[in-house]
């Protein structure tokens, strides 16, 4: 299937999704001409889903960085914490940047259907994100609690209770599954954004890219539908948008 087939299919449903490759690559075209930055220079840092096809799929080019420090559980929340940012603030080079790329993900498939992808090896399609359809599938049913969170399925109850405070707005969306992962991007930017205004780094820069992460069957690859694309520099404070040159 040639790109410009993924990428119509994937447009359907997210119109300025481009392949996790060009946004890899446009990234570093970018911090090169505008701040000087090689990726050697760069300690990612990634919230995203422990789901394996995110491994699978992950942009070959970006092991060019150093890392990638994991900071996400279940659908790329950062369950790692303050405690997790501060390690890996601490382990940006002295004259580096740090670039985080956090986002929910969902699947799919070749036929543009949404919330399935056809795996390696499997001869029929299975969920993605399997967490956000099962906190859906509970919301639906009214089976969440609000407040319930136990220590044994920690990570999916916090899920179901992001799905909770957002109730109404995703049950009367026509895709509740896409209004669901709208929703738990939301939730994961604040907290990311949260995390960095109380971590100390030893760097210039800080560099936030948020965004749906759209996977694919598994000869698709997979897309980023970006929402953020911010340099900070720690120096003077300022902090300045690329998504406009991300997408061009």
């Amino acid at each position: 299937m040639k790109k410009r087939e993924k990428l119509r299919i994937i447009r359907n449903h997210y119109p300025n999704a481009i392949t996790t490759i060009d946004a890899v690559n446009q990234l570093f075209n970018i911090l090169e001409k505008e701040y000087d930055i090689d990726p050697f220079e760069i300690m990612a840092a990634d919230s995203i889903c422990s789901d394996d096809v995110n491994s699978i799929e992950y942009p070959q080019r970006a092991s060019e960085m150093l890392g990638p420090f994991k900071m996400g559980g279940l659908d790329g929340f950062p369950f790692t914490g303050l405690t997790g940012m501060g390690a890996f603030a601490a382990h940006v080079p002295d004259n580096g940047a740090v670039f985080i790329y956090y986002a929910p993900h969902i699947g799919i498939d070749k036929d543009g259907e949404v919330g399935f992808i056809n795996r390696i090896g499997q001869h029929k399609p299975s969920g993605c994100c399997g967490a956000a359809r099962a906190g859906l599938s509970k919301l639906i049913n009214n089976d969440i609690k609000e407040g319930h969170l136990t220590d044994i399925d920690y990570q999916m109850n916090t899920i179901e209770q992001i799905f909770y405070k957002q109730k109404e707005r995703i049950l009367a969306a026509p895709n509740q599954l896409m209004e669901a992962t709208e929703v738990m991007y939301e939730a994961i930017d604040e907290r990311i954004r949260l995390l960095v205004s109380q971590t100390n780094y030893s760097c210039k820069y800080v560099i936030l890219m948020g965004a749906v992460l759209i996977n694919g069957d598994h000869d698709m690859g997979s897309f980023t539908s970006t929402r953020r694309f911010d340099v900070v520099n720690l120096e003077t404070k300022e902090k300045k948008s690329h998504i406009e040159e991300l997408l061009s």
